[in-house]
């Protein structure tokens, strides 16, 4: 899929993000907790630290009246999340009464992610019409053991991408860089896994070290090492849009990492450093910006082609 077609900036509303194109708003597509800040898992890189940044729920009404009030506020949509069950599933099903509501009643578009996901769920988060899952697939057993601390294999990661190409949901897999220590370690099994499916965008992130979790002082991987998964993937996914999305080093090494990317041939980052933005309109391509979640890649860019 070429840049030609122009190049799509992410701001999604769960950080403040200004540049001197752009300011996202806090509002247009929140993301939102189905288990509050808790998590079973409790995995050495996050520690369920991510989640204090969401929206909570804990029942369907409270979801459906969250959104409600979202939408008074002006979101257009909304990332439906949460922390993950001992088995590696986030418990969406409570849920899917409130979100079928959401998707007809509010004309919300609906992101979920899932984690480990079984076909009795996929078949009802079809019936709600969720407009995507996100899905986070992991290609080392030992990363699934030492540090998401997970009963599971690789292959039920493979059995969750199989299960969402089965029921016709469209889905968005994230590959994640560096949970190895810091190295690499599995993503070109992850990348391999999805190849045999059929994604609606592929997204690429990488480990950054989280204050007050067990990996906060693991060193993130190297720019170079990010860019190498990032121009795999676009070797497999050709005709797939790609996505350098939001969780990845901060500092110098973003620049660095953006550039390349965009050299790379993604055709969307997440919270863009300032000179990606200046190379993309320096390379006379095309510039957009959104306040909404990555994901929506795949509905934006054939509109934006």
């Amino acid at each position: 899929m070429q840049q030609g077609s122009g190049i799509r900036f992410y701001a999604p509303s769960f950080a403040y993000y200004k540049s001197g194109f752009f300011c996202s708003s806090p509002n247009v597509f929140p993301t939102i907790s189905v288990t509050g800040s808790g998590c079973a898992l409790n995995c050495k890189h996050c520690g369920g630290k991510v989640l204090s940044g969401m929206r909570s729920v804990f029942t369907s009404d409270d979801l459906f009246s969250v959104c409600s009030e979202l939408k008074r506020y002006g979101a257009v949509g909304c990332l439906i999340s949460g922390g993950c069950l001992s088995d590696g599933s986030v418990p969406l099903k409570p849920f899917v009464a409130a979100i079928t509501r959401v998707k007809r009643e509010l004309g919300l578009t609906v992101f979920v992610h899932t984690g480990i996901l079984d076909l009795e769920t996929a078949v009802l988060l079809k019936q709600s019409a969720v407009d995507a899952v996100l899905i986070d697939v992991i290609g080392s057993q030992e990363i699934i053991d030492k540090v998401y601390r997970l009963n599971v294999t690789v292959r039920d990661y493979a059995k969750s991408l199989g299960v969402l190409q089965k029921v016709g949901l469209p889905f968005v897999p994230h590959v994640i860089v560096g949970l190895n220590e810091g190295k690499l370690g599995g993503e070109y099994r992850a990348l391999q896994m999805i190849s045999k499916t059929n994604p609606s965008a592929v997204v690429i992130i990488a480990f950054m070290p989280l204050r007050g979790t067990e990996m906060a002082y693991v060193k993130p991987p190297q720019p170079y090492d990010i860019v190498r998964v990032v121009a795999l993937a676009r070797v497999m996914f050709p005709k797939i849009p790609l996505v350098l999305g939001c969780m990845r080093p901060k500092g110098k090494s973003r620049i660095v990492i953006d550039v390349l990317a965009l050299k790379a041939g993604v055709n969307a980052i997440v919270f863009p450093s300032q000179q990606a933005v200046d190379f993309a309109k320096m390379q006379g391509w095309s510039v957009s910006f959104s306040s909404c979640c990555c994901a929506k890649i795949f509905t934006d860019f054939a509109m934006f082609k």
